[in-house]
């Protein structure tokens, strides 16, 4: 905790009781935005994705595939919805950032949500493979201000370890190479210097991006289950080809991964309910 006495201090370590509650609620903004809207209360599928590239949305609604839930009360995002295998789920597009996943974090869960996917584009810091490829974050450097209003301590944030261990089992079926390992998390992006390049890939960090460390904090603290990949699909512009993610701008093989996520998740609910 910085001393607030100080004008020079960040405000972000001060003022943070971490068990005390929030005056403002997710609750409260959906009661309010149905109100305003006139909408129904009508729940989320249980299975949520953010999708901050907007690629998934984008090919799942050129198909036919995905149809936009005219219920959803989120002021700033569309959520859609649409069925694979039997399961639906439902998916916002566009979310970038720390600041706006975990606010829609707070929102899906609160409509309903019991466990929640992110897909982000990421770019490669300690190589694993030629891009495109993912990375299933086991642990995100909290390099961010969000996770710092939800708990104090810890340089990284984590992935729950049976989560893991269920979701990389069944990401070992997928097209795409699925790899388990660190990334860090900025919010800003055009501020990634050698210096922090470099300090990053000697921690073995394989990717860089800007939601998990918040979102995996918001799980612990919010004890919900969520699970982030990071699609590397680029070196951070250095290079003629970056950011090509493949068929369909990477949609297909996003879609693989989620679904071998659900697959997991439903798995290790049954497992844990016996």
């Amino acid at each position: 905790m910085t001393d607030s006495s100080d004008p020079d201090s960040s405000p972000l370590f001060e003022a943070k009781e971490f068990d005390e509650s929030s005056v403002f609620s997710p609750e409260a903004l959906l009661e309010n935005a149905r109100r305003q809207k006139d909408l129904p209360e009508h729940s989320v599928p249980d299975i949520c994705i953010l999708g901050p590239d907007g690629d998934i949305v984008r090919r799942l609604s050129a198909t036919g595939e995905a149809h936009k839930d005219e219920a959803w009360p989120g002021y700033h995002t569309d959520l859609y919805r649409f069925e694979r295998n039997g399961e639906e789920f439902g998916i916002v597009g566009c979310a970038v950032g720390a600041p706006f996943a975990v606010l829609l974090a707070e929102q899906l869960f609160a409509a309903g949500c019991q466990f929640l996917i992110s897909v982000t584009s990421s770019g490669q810091i300690v190589p694993k493979d030629d891009p495109p490829y993912f990375v299933l974050i086991e642990r995100a450097l909290r390099d961010e201000g969000t996770s710092h209003h939800y708990h104090s301590t810890g340089r990284y944030a984590t992935l729950d370890e049976e989560l893991r261990a269920s979701v990389e089992e069944r990401c070992r079926t997928v097209s795409r190479p699925v790899y388990t390992g660190a990334t860090w998390t900025t919010d800003a992006p055009f501020r990634e210097t050698e210096t922090a390049i470099d300090r990053a890939r000697s921690d073995e960090i394989l990717a860089v991006e800007m939601e998990a460390a918040a979102l995996y904090t918001f799980a612990n603290v919010r004890e919900q289950p969520v699970v982030c990949f990071a699609h590397v699909t680029n070196q951070m512009g250095q290079t003629e080809e970056d950011f090509e993610k493949g068929e369909a701008d990477g949609s297909q093989d996003a879609l693989e991964v989620i679904d071998a996520s659900a697959t997991a998740w439903r798995s290790l609910n049954r497992r844990i309910q016996r």
